[in-house]
């Protein structure tokens, strides 16, 4: 128990940069042993889980869970001391009262003040936002992004960035990713390259000159760069204190390499720990990328194996896509040629029966037709009577027909001219309805309003030479 202890008050003083042990000591017993929660009331920003944290905490494992689906793989450690709870709750003593009484004030102060800023300006932004908006003159993408919150894993990696930068100069050291450790973690496996973690701990004595002179060093920062992808946290914020926890972080400055494995599990390569010079830091990262080239390489082959296979796949898909439309296709075009030939062939059969109907109907009608001017025929010849024969009171008249044939018979001069329509009827000679009779000397034409006279009146008398004008 008692190298437990003394090793939550080392990693305690490291932490807090207090050299003092037993104030230490005293403070950690007042937190009941929970190290978050006494290095969050020192540094005056409490993570949000410090309220939920244990109450007893034994030593961290190199191997230990970071989440629920990652965790570190490493050699075991020898079985961890466990650190039971003091049998009574021990107060705080007069020298932690006036420790922390400042602390307590001061930070409750500031963080009154903070917030209100923190509030104030955001909704000045969104006022301004929304008249720019308004007004036409916010972009057209991305200009309400700018009050939606990062994740606060995100949040927090984001706001290191930005401090370092401040602290150490725009541009130096390494480039360290703006997102949460595991997606940081996720970006070095898709890059085939390790993840540096460099845990910042503000207030130890050595950080500033390992940051300005190690970390910043050109050298370091373009080898890091490089070859890694760097993430970085503060152990005042919560996922840096718990990545220190888990990464078992005992002296600072503190850096570390670790790549992802199998079975969503994260291996520990190497720690550096304490002040180190940027030959030295080079050397040690140098001979980590060595002993796990051929690992990233492996690693490399076989992702763009999987993603050869992949678009091998993809392209035998889609080629295999591209047969079956084409087949689909064609059966369609298949289907509608068949279709249309079905169409054709039953409108040719419609057809044919229509005019074969027609046909039918003309040569009925045609019969019907024969038929009744052969009836006709027959009437006008039996009205006609018999042909009188030559005397006194007989007109010899002679009809001549559009197709130059004659015919010529004799009737009673007191024949009315409607006589000599019926004798045209009577002959099979003419195929026209309508029709009159004329005289060429003098030009007569026997209409009807002549039908009524008789020859003789009519001036046909004795005899009369007629054509047929077939009107149109």
């Amino acid at each position: 128990m008692a190298e437990t202890v003394d090793d939550k008050v080392s990693y305690f003083q490291a932490v807090t940069g207090i050299s003092d042990a037993d104030l230490c000591t005293e403070i950690l017993a007042a937190h009941n042993w929970d190290l978050q929660l006494a290095v969050s009331s020192i540094t005056a920003n409490p993570s949000p889980s410090a309220s939920a944290s244990t109450s007893s905490r034994g030593d961290p494992a190199p191997s230990a869970p970071l989440s629920a689906d990652a965790e570190f793989v490493a050699p075991p450690p020898p079985p961890p001391m466990q650190l039971p709870l003091p049998p009574q709750q021990q107060q705080p003593g007069i020298a932690w009262r006036l420790v922390t009484l400042p602390f307590y004030v001061v930070s409750g102060g500031v963080g009154l003040v903070a917030g209100t800023f923190r509030l104030g300006a955001w909704v000045a932004g969104g006022v301004l936002s929304r008249s720019l908006s308004l007004l036409g003159l916010a972009g057209q993408a991305g200009s309400g992004d700018r009050l939606l919150e990062l994740p606060p894993s995100a949040a927090e990696a984001a706001d290191f960035v930005a401090e370092f930068a401040r602290e150490f100069g725009a541009g130096r050291g390494p480039s360290f990713v703006a997102e949460g450790f595991a997606d940081a973690l996720q970006r070095a496996q898709r890059e085939f390259k390790l993840l540096f973690v460099y845990l910042h701990s503000p207030d130890h004595p050595d950080t500033p000159a390992f940051c300005g002179g190690c970390l910043c060093a050109e050298p370091v920062a373009a080898f890091i760069d490089e070859n890694f992808v760097a993430w970085g946290g503060s152990i005042r914020r919560t996922e840096g204190f718990k990545m220190s926890n888990s990464l078992n972080a005992s002296r600072f400055p503190f850096c570390a390499v670790v790549m992802a494995s199998t079975n969503q599990r994260i291996m520990l390569l190497q720690q550096v720990e304490g002040p180190k010079s940027p030959e030295e830091m080079i050397t040690i990262l140098q001979r980590v990328v060595e002993e796990c080239t051929t690992s990233l390489v492996a690693a490399r082959i076989e992702a763009e194996e999987r993603l050869n296979n992949q678009r091998l796949r993809e392209e035998q898909d889609a080629a295999y896509r591209a047969a079956l439309e084409a087949d689909q296709a064609r059966e369609r075009e298949r289907i509608e040629e068949l279709e249309r030939r079905e169409r054709e062939a039953a409108e040719a059969e419609r057809k044919r029966k229509e005019d074969e109907e027609a046909l039918a109907r003309a040569a009925q009608e045609a019969a019907e037709k024969e038929a009744a001017l052969a009836r006709r025929r027959q009437e006008k010849a039996m009205a006609l009577g018999a042909e009188p024969e030559k005397g006194p009171g007989v007109t010899r008249v002679l009809i001549r027909f559009p197709t130059g044939e004659r015919k010529e018979r004799r009737f009673h001069s007191s024949t009315t001219v409607t006589s000599l329509y019926d004798y045209v009827d009577s002959l099979d000679c003419l195929k026209a309805e309508k029709y009159s009779l004329v005289s060429n000397f003098p030009r007569v034409t026997y209409g009807p309003e002549k039908h009524s006279l008789t020859l003789e009146e009519a001036g046909l008398h004795p005899q009369a030479s007629l054509f047929i004008e077939i009107e149109q």
